[in-house]
């Protein structure tokens, strides 16, 4: 078996496969199913009723894919350059750190203003938790892979010593949080009632001004070259080093901006939970979406409603909520296969 690389698909070719990929998925999670003794038709409605089948349902399925969003967008720019971040984790958590240690009351702003300067402050906590990375990657060849996947782990312990020291919250009965943001910090709510918040709002903003970015600007070109053919661009004059960094710059801050969104529009503090693996998660995300910027707010949402839908479905049908674990992990493997199929054809000897 050779691979054969194809031609530029057409449209219709590209999102077909996406879709058989999906599909896929569900005929492989419906085995799981069936030995469980449910019906597969039945739970995967539960789970489309549990994720849109009311108000409530869709607000929390939103609320989901805010951190979604802004880890698949980090992913995907990085592996559109052909930077391995598995970090994102990491950075999630630096954006975290700096919005509890500057919105708790360190800077006496106003809304306004405050806001816009603890994002900017937590991109640039995240950008430089990966800057280390990439600068060992162009300086030393290490492998990004590694460094970035050490770095979650370093830095949740990093969490774990400042929530049971300088940010320790002294009204928390002893348990490992740090104080609540002032009210100042606080994203506003989308919906007076409702946990969806304006994070949701900046996620979507992000992803149109990352699209622009990879699409219509000269950073988003070199980019792309230095994805396809790190050599190749070398060879034409792109300073392929430069731009890893401005790519490790750019996603190590998208991936932080969730830290700050789950701190500041719904958690409202630090927690060594703050994130049940969205940073991991992204990268599912971003295949899902093939790396489109706007391709990965609809399977930002998509993986959301599995979780949320889960949740509902395993009350009603008595399935382990697990079943959602499987069919993101099968999902990604699937993506891998049909991203695989659309860009080579097999050839059998």
């Amino acid at each position: 078996m050779r691979l054969e690389p194809k031609p530029a698909p057409s449209l219709a070719v590209t999102l077909s496969f996406p879709l058989a990929a999906i599909v896929t998925t569900l005929v492989l999670t419906s085995i799981l199913v069936l030995v469980a003794g449910a019906s597969p038709l039945s739970v995967f409605y539960l789970v489309a009723k549990g994720a849109a089948g009311s108000q409530f349902a869709l607000m929390e399925t939103l609320t989901r894919a805010t951190p979604l969003i802004f880890t698949g967008l980090a992913i995907a720019v990085a592996f559109r350059a052909r930077l391995w971040n598995i970090g994102a984790e990491a950075q999630l958590y630096m954006g975290g750190i700096v919005t509890v240690a500057l919105g708790t009351g360190a800077l006496p702003l106003p809304s306004f203003i405050l806001i816009p300067v603890l994002m900017i402050a937590a991109m640039a906590a995240g950008a430089l938790i990966l800057l280390g990375p990439a600068v060992l990657k162009t300086r030393f060849g290490v492998d990004e892979v590694v460094t970035t996947l050490l770095l979650n782990f370093i830095v949740l312990l990093f969490v774990s010593m400042l929530l049971d020291g300088v940010l320790k919250d002294p009204m928390g009965l002893g348990w490992p949080q740090s104080q609540k943001v002032i009210a100042e910090a606080q994203l506003p709510r989308l919906i007076q009632g409702k946990r969806l918040h304006y994070g949701f709002v900046i996620a979507i903003a992000a992803a149109a001004v990352v699209w622009v970015i990879t699409k219509k600007t000269l950073l988003g070109y070199e980019m792309r070259a230095v994805g396809h053919n790190a050599e190749g661009a070398r060879f034409v004059g792109i300073p392929v080093n430069r731009v890893l960094m401005k790519t490790a710059l750019l996603s190590g801050g998208l991936a932080a901006l969730a830290g700050f969104s789950e701190v500041s529009g719904l958690k409202g503090n630090l927690t060594l939970d703050l994130s049940p693996g969205y940073g991991y998660t992204g990268i599912v995300v971003a295949m899902l979406a093939m790396l489109n910027p706007l391709g990965v707010v609809a399977s930002a949402i998509f993986v959301a409603g599995i979780f949320v839908g889960a949740d509902a479905m395993s009350r009603a049908a008595k399935v382990p909520s697990y079943i959602a674990d499987v069919m993101v992990a099968t999902s990604l493997l699937t993506m891998v296969v049909a991203i695989l199929l659309t860009r080579f054809k097999i050839r059998w000897r």
